[in-house]
Formats: C-alpha cells, sequence, structure tokens
C-alpha cells in the first residue's frame, strides 16, 4: 500500500493490486448549473495536485457533458497521474460497445481504467448483461483490445439485487474486480448494503466503491450527523474509495480534512454513531435511491439499455 502523505491515504482496489486514494471525485457535479468549465478544471487538478487520484464519471451524467468536462481537466499529463472510472448503461452488447466508444472519446483517453455497468437495479439486469450478445461481452472484448483495463458494477436500490449480480456473474466464470454501492449511516439501519453486501465483496476481495455517503446532501438534512462523520463512516469500513460529489472548493477542502482527521473508529464508537441516526433511517426517508425512482435514470430513459435480447424478441414473435 502506498505511504499516506500529508493529504491523503491510499488503499488497494480489491485482488487488482492498484492502488487508489481513500477518497473519490464524483464526477456528476462537475457539469451541475452553478459549475462552470473553470470551476470543473480547477477542481478536479486541485485535487489531483493534492493526492486524489480516483475520478468516477459515467455516460449518462449530464448527458455527457461530466465526461468532457473531466476528459478536458485531464489533458497535459493529468490523465497519466489517475485512475479513471466511468459508467456505461447498455444492457446489449451493441448498446455497451457504442457507449463506451463515445465515453471514449469524450474523456480523450485510449484506454479506461475500470468501466462499470451501471444502475443494476432490477433482479433481470444480470441476465440481460451475462446473457447471449448481452453487455458483458463488450466490456470483455473492449479489455482484450485494451480500451479498458478493469470490470464492475453499480447500483444503489438494493442489496438483495447486488447478491444477484454476483451470483450470475459467478454461474457465468466471471469474476467483477469492483463493485460499487451506497455505504452511509443510514443504510446501516435500512436494507443494508454494509451488512448484506459488503462481507461478500470482502471475502471475494473485490474492490469496494462507496457511494452516496451522504446522498447528495439529503442525509445532512436529518441534521443528526456531520458531513465529515459520514465520511469518517464510510472510510471505517473497508472500502478501498469512498467517492464522494465535489461542487466547490470549499466541499473539496472538506473532503481532505474528513481524511485528515480520520483514525479507525471502535466498534463503540460506531454503535454510538449509529444510534444517532436509527430513528431517521426508518422507511429510507433520508435514502430516496433506495425508495423512488428519482435516482434512476435508466427507469426514465430506459432506450439507455438498448434493445431487448434478440432471443427473446423471437419468442415473444412466435408466441403472438
Amino acid at each position: 500500500m502506498r505511504a499516506k502523505t500529508l493529504e491523503m491515504t491510499y488503499r488497494t482496489l480489491g485482488s487488482t493490486g492498484e492502488e487508489v486514494s481513500a477518497i473519490g471525485l464524483g464526477g456528476w457535479h462537475l457539469a451541475l448549473k452553478h459549475v462552470d468549465k473553470q470551476l470543473g478544471m480547477r477542481i478536479v487538478r486541485t485535487a489531483i495536485d493534492r493526492g486524489i487520484n480516483f475520478m468516477d464519471n459515467c455516460w449518462d451524467y449530464n448527458e455527457g457533458l461530466s465526461e468532457i468536462r473531466m476528459g478536458t481537466a485531464l489533458r497535459d499529463g493529468y490523465r497519466d497521474k489517475v485512475f479513471l472510472m466511468t459508467k456505461i448503461d447498455g444492457r446489449s452488447k451493441k448498446e455497451a460497445a457504442k457507449q463506451l466508444e463515445e465515453s471514449l472519446e469524450r474523456l480523450q483517453t485510449d484506454c479506461i481504467d475500470l468501466v462499470q455497468h451501471h444502475e443494476i437495479l432490477r433482479f433481470e439486469d444480470p441476465h440481460r448483461i451475462f446473457g447471449e450478445e448481452g453487455a458483458n461481452e463488450a466490456l470483455i472484448e473492449a479489455k482484450k483490445a485494451g480500451k479498458i483495463r478493469y470490470i464492475g458494477f453499480t447500483g444503489h436500490k438494493d442489496p438483495q439485487i447486488h447478491l444477484h449480480m454476483l451470483e450470475v456473474a459467478r454461474e457465468y466464470g466471471f469474476k467483477f474486480d469492483a463493485v460499487q454501492m451506497p455505504l452511509n449511516v443510514m443504510d446501516a439501519h435500512y436494507r443494508s448494503f454494509a451488512k448484506l453486501v459488503l462481507p461478500e465483496l470482502v471475502k471475494e476481495n473485490i474492490g469496494v466503491l462507496a457511494m452516496k455517503t451522504m446522498a447528495n446532501g439529503i442525509i445532512l438534512k436529518s441534521n443528526t450527523v456531520t458531513a465529515v462523520e459520514c465520511l469518517h463512516y464510510a472510510l471505517n469500513l473497508p472500502t478501498s474509495v469512498v467517492i464522494t460529489g465535489i461542487d466547490s472548493m470549499k466541499v473539496l477542502e472538506q473532503a481532505f480534512e474528513a481524511v485528515r482527521t480520520f483514525e479507525p473508529i471502535s466498534p463503540e464508537q460506531v454503535k454510538t454513531l449509529l444510534s444517532k441516526t436509527v430513528h431517521a433511517a426508518r422507511e429510507g426517508k433520508f435514502e430516496p435511491f433506495k425508495t423512488t425512482s428519482i435516482f434512476d435514470g435508466t427507469a426514465s430513459s430506459p432506450d439507455w439499455l438498448g434493445d431487448e435480447p434478440e432471443h427473446i424478441q423471437q419468442l415473444m414473435a412466435q408466441a403472438q
């Protein structure tokens, strides 16, 4: 493991051997309405200069603008300093390959370090991805071609769907390099990824990517915990990277403060921290990504998934 610097610590990404910063920079925030091109570039380059090397993004973030801005910021030698991750929504091989090529172009790179199947929210997603002419075929081919290095998946809806994705992958003899999921002080009490999925990832030595640590600030609205407490909780779990959205220099400084002040939290301290959120966590009120479709981009834009498998379409036609 890379030595701790004054401002950042580094952890190993599962079985890949890659050294990644404990904090990752979330790409969605780089193209929000109040973040202009210049600020986006300043955030990315300052983060890298101070030790953050894990960059998060997605093909669908802000209609591609997030990837475009990150690609621009990674010019002038910055690309070689980071571990670059993005996500694709396509479930079919054809759509996944198309989206990957677009991401490569926007990010201005010949190779993306980690590409993840995005928004695994439905129990049908795993078999669509791993079936004949499914998206994973596209990613495996891209890996062989040197366009990507590692493959993972993400999701925010239900830990049982994550477990199903891992099970289907095993059935196909495939092991993911990384998995991204919500890990926060509310999750511990409600449909918990930390309780159900995290132990499986640790057992299989799969890189753990934490997201929605503050749920885009929604968890802070509960008035139960601070932003730094949220980050400390996620850093205390066996995570490789805690991805956090950064839309200002102040929030970037907050991320570095969390790393500088982090010390391992004892089980008793964790219990005390979680006792502050147990009431607010009921029914998932402060985790709407689990309980509503508001965060489900592929629900509002199902065309991103691509066509249903051809053999299913044929069966449907024969049945009519």
